[in-house]
């Protein structure tokens, strides 16, 4: 894939699935979602969103907030659900508190798929000028949560891999979309 491609939404939302059947005890029921995909509006993933809302195996709901979202995410995965978030990097920042709280005290695996809204693509996220993608790697960090950069087709098993690590850990995992979606 050339190096400016972006990564067709058709592929992200079968990797999403991917992850999801890879965690399932039992195939799912007729009627039955495969798993829950919970969204805030995201300028940098909104081709996933249009593929996921015509999806008749994942359901997809928006949220209002990273914070509600966070906190569905929590109820849905208690009630035995299978669940990733997608959200944007500006939502990350706002939702730290909901994170450590439900994610890392509460023991949560909250995955989530964040775009990284105006990132540069001839740069490493750490070497942006813009503090919104720069400090977001970092700020993982910080609160220990593992993370991972997907550019390219060939970075999609990140999705299936890291929303399995989110389950071993019961804690969070997060997965940056360094380039808009197709």
């Amino acid at each position: 894939m050339p190096e400016n491609e972006r990564i067709p939404a058709p592929l992200i939302v079968e990797a999403l699935k991917a992850a999801f059947r890879g965690q399932r005890e039992a195939p799912a029921t007729e009627g039955e979602p495969l798993g829950w995909v919970l969204s805030v509006p995201d300028t940098h993933q909104r081709s996933v969103i249009a593929e996921l809302e015509g999806d008749n195996e994942l359901r997809l709901l928006t949220c209002s907030t990273e914070d509600e979202a966070n906190a569905i995410a929590a109820g849905l995965y208690i009630g035995g659900a299978e669940v990733a978030l997608m959200i944007q990097h500006a939502g990350l920042y706002a939702s730290v508190n909901t994170l450590r709280g439900v994610g890392l005290d509460g023991g949560v695996p909250l995955f989530a798929l964040v775009g990284l809204l105006s990132r540069e693509p001839e740069l490493e996220p750490e070497d942006s000028p813009r503090s919104m993608v720069r400090f977001a790697g970092p700020l993982m960090d910080t609160f220990d949560v593992p993370h991972a950069l997907l550019e390219t087709r060939d970075d999609l098993g990140l999705i299936p891999e890291y929303y399995a690590l989110s389950r071993e850990r019961s804690g969070p995992a997060v997965v940056f979309v360094g380039r808009e979606t197709a």
